[in-house]
């Protein structure tokens, strides 16, 4: 080997060396960059036939743990997910407040019953009467208020989804940008150039927050350029970026509902759409992050929450305003039964028919439902909460044929016939194969004297409550935000007791305060399993106390689970980022060894070009 080789190999040595001092420099200058990953030198030896020629860097490593780095991009995605809805169940728990704390729903209802309490014991009394207008007031505020509290919580969550996919759009488009800036590489694997490695950063740091937003897949090609996919599959960026749209809706109300339809869809939907035209709704299969989270709230839990109260304050309205009047016996020919008197009955109101079926000796019941629209028909068998009555919905428009007819039609194959003409009907058994062991017609009472101890304490802002089913949906939908109580008991609070002008009602009289107490304190109903308490067929059958306290204990412990899921998510999520920052993150000691490693290196390759100088200079003395 000359000395001309000799020095070339040195002068090699201290490039590469010079290389690296300046990537460790980098290093230790980005050490607290976000998202910045460790670089090292690719280097190898330079050879000339069979003898090492030197020294040459072929590249920049970065000290990245692809595996890691991958299930880190799931728990931020997890995390994200967990930590909103944590937030608004905690939010939605403050409305519905803790069981037995003050200023709650329950107290508001506690304080009613003891109000009508009180009522019993002085009936005459006018501030006892007062007394459970303003407690019924206070309950109805409480109702409306947590209702706007709920849409408000649905609103944010549209507002969400807003931002979300303006950032989504953001990262997406940052992502396709640097795949077209990062050159070829023919070697693959980690090594590139410092241009690239800094891009390569960069776009970590883009998919890291994006899958912040929404559940993620990531395929990289062996030029480092990578396609994003959510996790159903639908490809979001590669060298080109898709665009996210989502259509907000400016008006979130209890009867505002998504679909997957977007001709009746009253919601807005996320849609990926590409350059050739074509759109994907993704509404409904995004599993994780922050905008899977503000979908399932929106459209899900707090639709719970809502339709909770709607329950609540339906059976509180109809439990005191429901009149159920028992069928007068009657026969026909061999046949047996009850004549009905159905001119009280309003849209929702029902007939309700016991009967045992003789072959078989089983019990059975039907419910008769009044419905005045057509297009409703037929009705679904959860139209009731009660699980062990056969639903029947009989247009009472007049559009579908007579009343008589309709009920013939559906029912003459259970084994009762029906009779007479609307509005007085008989229903009867099928001589032989049923016997009809009652029947009865259950309307809504609105006036407050009409001889009955029913009162319609409650209403749908000025309107009877009497859950009628229309096309726009069930009237219990949305009916925790327009409760209230009813003006003419405000304008004659006498009518708490009097319920009869003929004869007049005594002003002692206990009849209507007793009843009110017992509908409210001791009185049975079922509860849908829409609220998302029991199931179809078993649904939660209580109090109205026992109910309130059921819903309102489950959000606190939904918000519960939903803080200690999140809190977990990010253990595990402190645990990853720690992994991935301890493997390719900068380590300040590590680096100042390799700089100390570095130095001597750079004063070896110094001392030999130094010496080779020398061995020149008496080269050409000697010459």
């Amino acid at each position: 080997m000359s000395l001309g080789d000799a020095l070339s190999i040195a002068m090699a040595g201290l490039r590469v060396n010079q290389s690296a001092i300046s990537l460790v420099s980098s290093n230790v200058a980005n050490a607290e960059t976000p998202g910045y990953v460790r670089k090292t030198i690719n280097q190898s030896v330079t050879v000339s036939g069979e003898t090492g020629t030197g020294v040459q860097v072929n590249g920049i490593n970065r000290q990245l743990d692809d595996y890691v780095l991958a299930q880190l991009r799931t728990e931020i995605s997890g995390a994200a997910y967990a930590s909103l809805r944590s937030d608004f169940l905690g939010q939605l728990q403050g409305l519905f407040g803790d069981p037995n704390a003050t200023g709650t729903l329950e107290s508001s209802f506690n304080a009613l019953t003891t109000a009508m309490q009180a009522l019993a014991t002085s009936p005459d009394s006018t501030s006892a009467r007062i007394g459970v207008l303003n407690a019924a007031q206070a309950l109805a505020a409480g109702l409306n208020s947590m209702s706007n509290g709920i849409q408000t919580l649905r609103s944010g969550c549209e507002a969400g989804l807003t931002d979300a996919v303006g950032t989504a759009n953001n990262l997406l488009k940052q992502i396709a940008t640097i795949n077209t800036q990062i050159r070829s590489n023919p070697q693959g694997g980690t090594s590139t150039d410092a241009a690239t490695a800094a891009l390569l950063d960069q776009r970590d740091q883009a998919i890291n927050q994006l899958s912040q937003l929404m559940d993620i897949r990531i395929v990289t090609n062996a030029a480092n350029q990578v396609s994003v996919f959510t996790g159903s599959g639908v490809q979001l960026a590669g060298m080109e970026a898709a665009t996210l749209s989502f259509n907000a809706q400016g008006t979130v109300n209890p009867g505002t509902t998504w679909s997957s339809n977007s001709l009746t869809s009253e919601l807005g939907s996320i849609t990926v759409s590409y350059a050739s035209g074509s759109s994907i709704d993704l509404t409904a299969s995004l599993k994780s992050g922050q905008m899977a989270a503000y979908v399932e709230l929106r459209d899900h839990t707090l639709v719970t929450a809502q339709t909770q109260l709607d329950q609540f304050a339906a059976t509180l309205s109809s439990s005191l305003s429901d009149k159920t009047t028992a069928g007068t016996p009657v026969t026909s020919g061999a046949s047996a039964g009850f004549s009905l008197d159905l001119s009280g009955m309003k849209n929702g109101n029902t007939i309700n028919i016991a009967y045992t079926d003789t072959a078989t000796g089983q019990k059975r019941s039907v419910t008769v439902v009044r419905v005045d629209d057509p297009a409703l028909l037929p009705l679904p068998q959860t139209a009731t909460n009660d699980p062990n009555d056969y639903v029947v919905g009989i247009d009472f428009s007049g559009l579908s044929g007579s009343v008589v007819s309709q009920l013939n039609s559906a029912l003459y194959g259970r084994n009762l016939q029906f009779t007479g003409t609307y509005p007085a009907i008989d229903v009867l058994d099928n001589a032989g194969f049923s016997t009809v062991n009652s029947a009865s017609v259950t309307t809504t009472v609105t006036g407050l004297a009409g001889g009955s101890v029913e009162v319609p304490l409650f209403n749908d802002n000025g309107s009877a409550y009497s859950g009628a089913l229309n096309v726009a949906g069930n009237q219990m939908t949305g009916y925790a935000q327009r409760i209230s109580v009813n003006a003419d008991l405000v304008k004659d609070n006498s009518k708490l007791v009097v319920y009869s002008t003929s004869p007049t009602t005594a002003a002692g009289d206990t009849a209507r305060p007793d009843f009110m107490i017992k509908q409210l304190m001791s009185g049975r109903y079922y509860y849908s399993a829409s609220t998302g308490i029991g199931s179809d067929s078993a649904p939660f059958n209580g109090s109205l106390e026992s109910y309130l306290q059921q819903f309102v204990s489950q959000q606190g412990s939904n918000a519960a689970a939903a803080k200690q899921l999140s809190e977990g998510q990010n253990v595990v999520l402190n645990t990853l980022q720690q992994k991935l920052s301890t493997s390719s993150g900068v380590n300040m000691d590590e680096e100042m060894a390799h700089l100390l490693s570095l130095q001597n290196a750079y004063a070896a390759n110094a001392r030999v070009m130094s010496t080779i100088n020398q061995m020149y200079q008496s080269l050409m003395q000697a010459i």
